[in-house]
């Protein structure tokens, strides 16, 4: 078998704008930026009152972090669930909440108003739900084949971690209502403790998930393109250091972290050029679409890192915002 020498025309060009653009995040984050402005050096007494502004600045962030993941949710199961042919009805429901939770997410992005919003409350708490729903329906599925959970069946049957997706959607949406409900005066607080460390520690436990996604069906892949290995090496590291952050000293340095987040936000982009070059590879290529979009690899995924970064900076934001943290 040939030795694989990497993308070649039209695929080594996009390779090569797509390593460019994380050149220039990884250079553009060394430089400093927002963290330069919060050295790790106590608050002064006379430090002023929490802005709402701010509090709702990083709802909107949220927002946005929460539309991400259901546009990636919307569209693979939709591609998926397509190629079950929709043998139970009930799978329609993931791509009509998560066009739901993409709306209110569009919404709650240029919706400046400090409240909540009970319609998009409604919207993600249903999300959420259809997320754990979902996760034992895809559990059931497997369990109910030959031989339970081999590696066959892991392959091949209904993706575990899939519907998780559609539930941190809706998790982080709920985060960022209570966010922009925050009172004036104070800081934003989720269980009693402050918002950014909640939402900093759940954004690496879901780093940590959808990598052991992305492992599995890369390891089905065999690695076989070096690049393969960026999705599981990337987000942990990020859910790493994300986590240390949420958890440990106030006031410290998170310019790395930062600096990290921001590139895992760029592989999930990039991760969906590399997909559509692999549909392309596929015999016939684009011209055997229906074909290859089903069975290549799945061009919507990627972007669920994306996400998932988006509301680890969003926590850093509120993490910096409050002299506490």
């Amino acid at each position: 078998m040939a030795r694989y020498k990497g993308p070649r025309g039209a695929a080594g060009w996009a390779l090569g704008l797509t390593g460019a653009l994380t050149a220039a995040c990884f250079a553009a984050a060394t430089r400093g930026g927002r963290m330069a402005r919060h050295p790790a050096t106590p608050p002064r007494a006379s430090e002023p009152p929490p802005s709402p502004e701010k509090a709702t600045l990083a709802a909107r962030r949220l927002n946005r972090s929460a539309g991400t993941l259901a546009a990636s949710v919307l569209f693979d199961s939709a591609v998926e669930h397509y190629r079950g042919d929709f043998e139970n009805r009930a799978m329609y429901t993931p791509i009509v909440t998560s066009a739901l939770a993409l709306a209110v997410s569009a919404h709650g992005t240029f919706d400046k108003s400090p409240a909540a919003h009970k319609i998009r409350d409604g919207v993600y708490l249903l999300t959420g739900v259809v997320g754990l729903i979902g996760t034992g329906f895809h559990v059931w599925n497997v369990v109910q084949k030959p031989g339970r959970f081999i590696w066959q069946n892991l392959f091949y049957g209904a993706p575990l971690g899939a519907p998780m997706a559609i539930g941190l959607s809706g998790l982080l949406g709920f985060f960022s209502e209570r966010v922009r409900d925050t009172p004036i005066g104070q800081t934003p607080r989720l269980f009693g403790l402050p918002a950014g460390r909640v939402i900093g520690a759940v954004s690496g436990a879901g780093m940590v998930g959808t990598t052991a996604e992305a492992g599995l069906l890369h390891f089905r892949g065999s690695f076989h393109d070096p690049f393969m290995a960026l999705p599981v090496t990337m987000p942990p590291a990020a859910a790493a250091a994300l986590t240390n952050a949420s958890l440990g000293a106030a006031r410290t340095d998170r310019r790395l972290t930062r600096w990290w987040l921001r590139a895992t936000a760029i592989m999930g982009v990039s991760g969906t050029v590399f997909h559509a070059i692999g549909v392309g590879r596929d015999m016939d290529g684009w011209r055997n679409i229906q074909q290859n979009l089903l069975n290549g690899p799945p061009i919507p995924a990627p972007p669920a890192f994306t996400g998932l970064a988006l509301a680890g900076l969003a926590a850093l934001d509120l993490m910096e915002d409050d002299s506490d943290v």
